[in-house]
């Protein structure tokens, strides 16, 4: 069973980014790690008090919500999504997992506390933290997008590894993550918050900031820290990564980056760091990274998407509103037929 997912590896101090628009992504293929998407969409779409979306049965369908308009938005600018879902986890990261079911549940025990003490607001902050992904919201969420003829493939394993995969393979031009790990798994482009792009309202306050897409890359981020990629994966377990969340207790980015390129290896580093303490031999972490389980085994291709079918899906079964969901498919249409007009004359000047 999927489980709960946070923000990982802390690389935005170090790396070099461009702030970009959606649709300067237009014509682009973005390999989306699926989980880290759905999961934004379960903690940002919510009630006031923090109640997630649900249909008539009591399932959660707040993902749903953000896939088919998300994706809409996307299609519309003409940007090619295919989304990547996670497979078995690696046995090291047991020990994340185990935190972050923790962190879930003291999350639950304070979110009902301050909805019984009508905290309204402070009641919504920590739902948001208390996502799950179940079972059947990943199946949900892949019946859509086959319904809506966007591409999805099942990752063996980690499906940043599997999305960097794609981009390394040039089946998609960038890896779509909030996560830098991606960069961990060689993805020579990433692109952030392409899922949650737009006006967001700050927690807590009456502000609102504009978040917008931006775009790392690979090469340049080597070159800027003036390391190779081998260095930059051991600058992220120095800092703790899925598979060592502790990394070295007190030690920051920086401090991680300059031991690194002081003394070349993460081993080599060690003796220089007071009280140093791996529970996992760094070199299975490593290989995590440079070796990911991804597999070949796939075909990219766009279908013909099912406004008869989606419809039965999400107004029928989910009790979506039929109007919006009419409006949000056939933006989606418009948005495919033009891009494929644009392939065709690119293909016939080219």
């Amino acid at each position: 069973m999927p489980w709960c997912r946070f923000l990982g590896l802390n690389l935005r101090d170090l790396v070099p980014k461009t702030q970009v628009k959606l649709e300067d992504l237009g014509g682009k293929s973005i390999a989306i790690d699926a989980y880290n998407a759905l999961y934004q969409f379960l903690a940002i779409i919510r009630q006031p008090d923090g109640t997630p979306l649900k249909d008539s049965t009591g399932k959660v369908t707040s993902h749903l919500s953000g896939l088919l308009y998300r994706t809409s938005n996307l299609a519309e600018l003409g940007i090619k999504p295919i989304y990547v879902f996670d497979g078995t986890p690696p046995t090291l990261k047991d020990i994340e997992i185990e935190r972050r079911v923790r962190a879930k549940k003291e999350a639950q025990i304070r979110y009902e506390k301050a909805l019984g003490e009508g905290k309204i607001e402070e009641a919504r902050i920590y739902a948001q933290a208390t996502s799950h992904l179940k079972e059947y919201m990943e199946q949900d969420s892949k019946k859509l997008l086959s319904l809506m003829g966007i591409p999805w493939i099942q990752a063996p394993s980690e499906g940043e590894a599997q999305a960097a995969h794609l981009t390394k393979r040039g089946d998609a031009d960038y890896c779509g993550s909030q996560d830098y790990d991606s960069l961990l798994f060689g993805a020579p482009k990433l692109a952030r918050n392409i899922t949650i792009s737009g006006r967001r309202r700050l927690p807590s306050k009456n502000v609102f900031i504009e978040v917008l897409p931006e775009v790392i890359e690979l090469d340049q981020v080597l070159k800027s820290l003036g390391i190779s990629f081998e260095q930059l994966i051991d600058v992220g377990i120095l800092i703790g990564t899925d598979f060592n969340p502790d990394g070295i207790v007190g030690l920051g980015p920086k401090t991680a980056l300059k031991l690194i390129k002081e003394y070349g290896t993460l081993e080599q580093s060690l003796p220089h760091i007071r009280n140093a303490d791996f529970p996992v031999e760094p070199a299975r972490i490593r290989e995590i990274f440079l070796k990911p389980p991804v597999t070949d085994d796939f075909k990219i291709e766009s279908k013909q998407l099912d406004m008869e079918g989606i419809l039965k899906f999400m107004v029928g079964e989910k009790g979506f509103s039929e109007d919006r969901v009419r409006k949000a498919v056939e933006k989606m249409q418009r948005g495919i037929t033009k891009e494929e007009g644009r392939t065709t004359l690119e293909k016939w000047f080219g």
